[in-house]
Formats: C-alpha cells, structure tokens, sequence
C-alpha cells in the first residue's frame, strides 16, 4: 500500500542535509587564514590552493558516480552514504597530522558533497506539485548558504580560541543529526520504486506524495543508446555553438562561487582589512546568497532568464572590483553582501537559461552536461588563487574574478543570440532553476 508523503516534511529534510552540505564546503574559506597562520602546520597559500582543487575535483567525481548510482541502489542511500562521506572527511581534516592527510580528508568531502545537491534536488523535484518547483528549489538552495553562514560563525567562534581544528571537526556533526533523520523519515524517489516493481523486487511501505508527482516520477530513464544520441544532438549543427557557451557560462559561474568561497577572506585580507572582519565576510556574502537564491527565480519569471543572468554576471563583475578598493568596514559589508546576491545566483540562472533552450528530449541530459562541464571551472579556482596568492599577486584576485564574471555574461548574451530554435514557454524557462 502506498503511502502520501508532505512535500513541505521531504524539503525540510533536504534542507537540512543541504545545510551540512554548505557548512562543509564554506568551511575550509572560513579555517584557511588561521591555518595559514599555523607555523606547526606549514600550510603555504600554493598547496591551499591544490587543496581546494582536489576538493572540487572530489565533488565532480561524486557528482558523476551518485547520478548513476542512484539509478541501481536508489536516492535515499545514496544521499546518507553522501552525508557520512563528507562528514568522514572533515573528521580526518580535523585529526589531520599532515598535509597529505588533510588533503585526503578535503577529497573525501569533495566526493560526498558533490553528489548530495543534485540528489537532494530531484527528491524534492519529484516530491513538489509541478507548479511550486521553483520555490520549492530556492528554498532548498537557500539552506547551502545558511549551512555556509553556520560555518563562518563556527570559524570566527572556535578557530581563534581553539584553533582551526576544531571548525572541522564540527563537520562531523551532520553524521549524527542527519543520517538518522534521513534514514527515519525520507520517502524512496517514485522512479526507484518504479524501477524496482518491474524488477519484482518489493516496495511494501513506500509511497508518493503531492499532486502530479507520481506521474513526473514514474517516468523511465533512457537506454544508453537514447542517453548517447541524445549528447551527439548537444553538439550537433543545431546545438552546438549555444552548447558551448552555456558550457563556458556554467564554468565562469561555478568558477567565481567555489574561488570566492575558498579564498574571499584572504582576498580581504591583503586589502588592507583584519582577520576577523576577513573572516566575517565570508558570513555576509552567504547572507546576500539567501536572499539572490529567492529573488533571482522570481525576477527571471517576469524578465526571463537571459537578461536575468547576463545582468547577475555583469553586477558581480561590478561589485568585485568596487571591492578592490579599500572602503570603511561597515560600507565594506553591504557591498560583500549585494556581492552576494548576484555572486550566486548568477550561476544558478545559467541552468534556467538551459532549461529554456533545450527541446523537452534534451532538456535533462542538456542540463546535465551544463552542470558536468561547469565543475570544470570549481576545480580551477582553487588552485588559480593560490596561484595568485603564492606569487605575492592576490590583490589580482579581484580583477581575475571579475573578468570570469564579464566572461559569463558575454557566454550568455550571446548563447540567445545563436540559437535556432524559438523561445520555450515561460513555465520551462522557470522549471529550468529546479537544476543547479
């Protein structure tokens, strides 16, 4: 016998696993300058950079592996086993002896937070009415940067009196909040429980919830051949030049999110500004992103997606360089925090343009390389600031930032200006934020 499932319960606890998520990638930017200052340690800004890459290059391989993974084994344990793999992670940042070691826990993060996002995002797609996926998508979002103000304030709170060791090992709590509330109360994707009654393996005691989602959710993945047809048409005659800018977009963004979340507070720092107005900055710009993630969806719903996310690009690239110039603090954190509200929700935009664009046979494997490739651009800014940083040009930072901002722009301006087929229907456009 099914079950109805509340989508509000089912977001809640996405929400909540998303705020670990956020708290576990925002803070290595909130511990990097105590660490940096850690003689004992002997971390130097080149090898936090590597670090930082091997972080996102964690998080682009669980994003892969959990997409198909989710297919055989199903959503729910997927997105435990996501949540006991970065808080693993931290837990060996935090007793970390060594460089390498601390390395490997940040990979091990990398790999579980990569794969959370986009699960968490389909669950609560196949468990919302149609018509209330946007919303429900910018709350859910919201929760990565609340989880990312969570770890700056734990930054600011432990790392001064304690040490950096002890923000990581904060990181360890969602294995003992989240997993027993996921375990206990997340429902099965409709779409494994149909997969898993044409296999004639049980489903006694799972269900669906809200109007309109078992439909969306019984629906069949496509055979590898359809999958593989399906990317030749990405970058077929008709696609591909829009294909190719929308994928330099998602880069610039996904560039711009994860440089900015490792290295903003030294980018402060060598402005001139102490180490905890630094650090309480990286606070700020995650409160601009609650608020960009809600009124980003809502301004895109009356202007349209293009205009929206050029726009968002363009005042990032605007608002980064003001930044470069020294002001008075409290100036300093409105402008960090408006920062923060193109900053993020700019690169989010990017995949409501492609949800726009695509045909409906292309939209989801159209949005999924979107996504795939624009990790791309998070593994590089890492290491790109410590590049920067180690060779005594931080204060370049800015301006590099910048210039992947004005890049993006230029990406999406001109992906409307080559396509070739007409406009989607405003109802797609709006569904396309639903991926990030």
């Amino acid at each position: 016998m099914l079950r109805r499932h509340s989508p509000a319960a089912v977001l809640a606890l996405c929400w909540a696993a998303v705020f670990f998520d956020g708290f576990d990638v925002m803070v290595y930017g909130a511990g990097l300058p105590y660490m940096l200052d850690d003689p004992a340690f002997g971390l130097d800004a080149a090898t936090a950079g590597t670090i930082g890459s091997w972080t996102t290059f964690g998080m682009l391989i669980g994003a892969l592996g959990c997409g198909s993974l989710t297919d055989g084994v199903g959503r729910r344990p997927v997105l435990v086993g996501c949540v006991l793999a970065f808080s693993a992670g931290s837990g060996v940042c935090a007793a970390a002896g060594s460089i390498g070691v601390f390395g490997a826990g940040r990979f091990l993060t990398g790999l579980g937070l990569g794969g959370l996002i986009p699960v968490c995002l389909a669950v609560v797609a196949e468990f919302t009415p149609e018509r209330r996926v946007p919303l429900a998508t910018g709350v859910l979002m919201s929760a990565y940067h609340a989880g990312g103000m969570a770890a700056t304030g734990v930054g600011l709170s432990l790392a001064p009196a304690y040490g950096w060791r002890w923000a990581f090992a904060a990181g360890v709590a969602p294995a003992l909040v989240a997993v027993p509330l996921l375990l206990r109360f997340l429902p099965e994707s409709p779409t494994v429980l149909a997969n898993l009654a044409r296999s004639g393996r049980s489903t006694t005691g799972e269900g669906v919830a809200g109007e309109g989602v078992a439909a969306r959710g019984m629906a069949g993945r496509g055979r590898s051949g359809e999958r593989a047809r399906a990317v030749a048409a990405l970058v077929g005659r008709e696609h591909r030049a829009a294909t190719l800018l929308l994928w330099l977009a998602s880069g610039c963004g996904l560039l711009l999110v994860y440089g900015l979340s490792t290295w903003l507070p030294q980018l402060m720092r060598v402005s001139g500004y102490g180490l905890g107005s630094s650090v309480g900055f990286l606070m700020a710009v995650n409160a601009g992103g609650i608020a960009g993630m809600l009124l980003a969806g809502w301004v895109a719903s009356r202007f349209g997606a293009v205009p929206v996310a050029g726009t968002w690009f363009v005042l990032t690239a605007g608002s980064l360089l003001l930044l470069s110039v020294r002001m008075p603090v409290p100036l300093t954190y409105v402008v960090v925090t408006v920062t923060g509200i193109w900053l993020y929700s700019a690169s989010t935009m990017v995949y409501a343009v492609a949800g726009g664009f695509y045909p409906a046979e292309l939209r989801a494997p159209g949005l999924g390389w979107v996504a795939g490739v624009g990790r791309l651009g998070a593994v590089l800014s890492p290491w790109l600031g410590g590049y920067l940083f180690s060779h005594g040009h931080g204060r370049w930072g800015f301006f590099v930032f910048a210039a992947a901002g004005l890049t993006g722009a230029v990406a999406v301006f001109l992906s409307r200006a080559v396509r070739r087929r007409p406009a989607a229907p405003a109802a797609d456009v709006r569904a396309g934020t639903a991926t990030v």
